[in-house]
C-alpha cells in the first residue's frame, strides 16, 4: 500500500522539515499552507528534486469546507491518506491572560483545536477499517507548554495545545481498534519562525538557559520524532507523547 501523509502548515518551521523528512522515507507528501505559496512550493521542488511526490494545498484549517477541500484534493492527486500530521497552529502577541480579549482566544483555539480536530476526523473517516481503510497514523504537535503554562506570555496557546494532548488520549482510545494508532510530540523551545508571530523572534535564545541542555531544537529533532511515531517502528504505541524538550 502506497504511503500518503498531510502535513498541515508544512510550509515552513517543523512541518517543513517533516515533509521532508517524510518524502525521503517513502511517503508521498501533502505540504498544507495557509497563505505562503511560495515556501510551500519551495519544499515540494525540495522533495521532487530528490525523487520524491508532493502537492502543495493552500487550506485554513479552521475552515471545515477548507479542511474537506484540503482531503479531496489529496484523495484526488495522491491517494488515500495512510498518515497525518496535525502541526498548523497560530501564537498571538506575549501578554498576560487579563489582556486578552475574546476576539484572540476565538482565533487561537479555531487553529489550534478546532483545526487539528476537523483534521484528525477526516483522516480517520479514511483510514478507520470501520470505514472501509486499511488503517493509518495520526501525530498531533503538542508542546510543552501544555505542562508549564506559558504564564505571562501565552496561557492560551498552552492551553490549547492541553485540549490537544486530552484529544490525543480520547481518539487513540477511540480509534485503536481500527488500525488507526494516534499519539503526539511535545516540542520545547525550537529555532523556528514560529515565535516571531509572538513578537520576539530571538526567543529560543533567551530562554534556552532553563533547558537543562542549554540549548534550543532544531526542527529536524522534532520531524525525526514525528516520523517514528508514524513507522511501524511505533506499531504498539498509541495514546503517547514524545517530549523534544531537551529536558524542559
Amino acid at each position: 500500500m502506497s504511503k500518503v501523509v498531510i502535513v498541515t502548515g508544512g510550509s515552513r518551521g517543523i512541518g517543513a522539515a517533516t515533509a521532508r523528512l517524510a518524502a525521503q522515507r517513502g511517503y508521498a507528501v501533502c505540504v498544507n499552507y495557509l497563505s505562503n505559496r511560495a515556501a510551500a512550493d519551495a519544499v515540494v521542488s525540495e522533495i521532487e528534486r530528490g525523487g520524491g511526490r508532493a502537492i502543495a494545498v493552500a487550506a485554513d484549517v479552521s475552515s471545515e469546507p477548507e479542511v474537506v477541500r484540503l482531503f479531496e484534493t489529496v484523495d484526488a492527486s495522491l491517494g488515500r491518506v495512510t498518515a497525518l500530521v496535525n502541526n498548523a497552529g497560530t501564537l498571538e502577541k506575549q501578554m498576560r491572560l487579563e489582556q486578552m480579549d475574546a476576539a484572540r482566544l476565538t482565533r487561537a483555539f479555531a487553529v489550534n483545536v478546532v483545526g487539528s480536530f476537523l483534521c484528525a476526523r477526516e483522516a480517520v473517516r479514511r483510514m478507520s477499517t470501520k470505514h472501509g481503510g486499511s488503517g493509518g497514523a495520526i501525530v498531533n504537535v503538542s508542546s510543552g507548554a501544555a505542562r508549564l503554562g506559558s504564564p505571562n506570555e501565552y496561557v492560551d496557546y498552552a492551553a490549547c495545545k492541553g485540549a490537544i494532548d486530552t484529544m490525543t488520549v480520547g481518539l487513540a482510545h477511540e480509534v485503536a481498534a481500527e488500525g488507526i494508532r494516534v499519539n503526539a510530540v511535545r516540542p520545547g523551545y525550537i529555532y523556528t519562525e514560529f515565535h516571531a508571530l509572538g513578537g520576539e523572534p530571538g526567543r529560543v535564545d533567551r530562554v534556552k538557559a532553563h533547558v537543562p541542555m542549554k540549548r534550543g531544537g532544531q526542527p529536524e529533532e522534532v520531524a525525526h520524532a514525528i516520523l517514528w511515531l508514524l513507522s511501524d517502528e511505533a506499531s504498539f504505541t498509541t495514546g503517547g507523547f514524545i517530549d523534544v524538550t531537551g529536558g524542559r
